[in-house]
């Protein structure tokens, strides 16, 4: 009996040893770090969620002074139907394609958007319409969010990836098989910040003057 006890000290102190070891490459921080990925990803879909939820009412309310806009107003309903037909999974993060296909189809659904308040530029009823000025004043919020949580979730994939290519983190992540995470790129940051190009033709005169 003494004797098992002896041997199950060494087992003991092998285990803590290992376990030590484990925490020393980066095991932990780099778990740490994936649920932060995780976490600034839901909320990068709760803000873009929260737009597509305004969309609707911004449509319906410019098509009862716009409604011969057509092809903007199509543009802003088809970029919604193209983001909501996405699968937003958090698996998502680790696929750079379909990451890629969802920045795309944000970025239009952000340029639509933004082609239809310049059309209400136009419309002096339309930009004095209370329901108008409370969703565009929703819809500036919501824009800000969104910027706020893209970055907190690029860097979050920053200090994850840091993690996982880096001695001696990299050693635990190649082991269990964990590789870097894609990101939104500059090129994306500025394709969404850029304001779009609209130009409206000059209104014709009438016939007979």
């Amino acid at each position: 009996m003494q004797f098992d006890r002896c041997l199950s000290v060494p087992r003991l102190l092998l285990l803590i040893v290992a376990m030590a070891g484990l925490t020393g490459c980066g095991y932990n921080q780099i778990q740490i770090e994936d649920e932060q990925v995780n976490a600034a990803w839901s909320e990068v879909l709760n803000q873009y969620q929260r737009r597509a939820d305004l969309i609707p009412n911004l449509v319906a309310v410019v098509q009862g002074y716009a409604a011969h806009e057509k092809a903007v107003l199509t543009q802003v309903t088809q970029a919604r139907a193209n983001i909501a037909g996405l699968k937003a999974t958090p698996e998502l993060v680790d696929d750079e394609a379909a990451l890629a296909k969802f920045q795309k189809a944000q970025s239009d659904m952000g340029g639509a958007l933004s082609r239809l308040l310049v059309v209400a530029e136009n419309y002096p009823q339309l930009k004095a319409d209370a329901n108008f000025r409370d969703l565009q004043a929703q819809l500036e919020g919501t824009e800000n969010r969104i910027t706020v949580a893209r970055n907190r979730y690029i860097l979050a994939v920053k200090e994850y990836n840091i993690s996982v290519r880096s001695f001696p983190g990299n050693l635990t992540a190649m082991a269990m098989g964990w590789k870097p995470k894609p990101n939104f790129t500059v090129d994306n940051e500025k394709a969404l910040s850029a304001p779009p190009a609209v130009q409206f033709d000059a209104p014709q005169p009438a016939a007979g003057h």
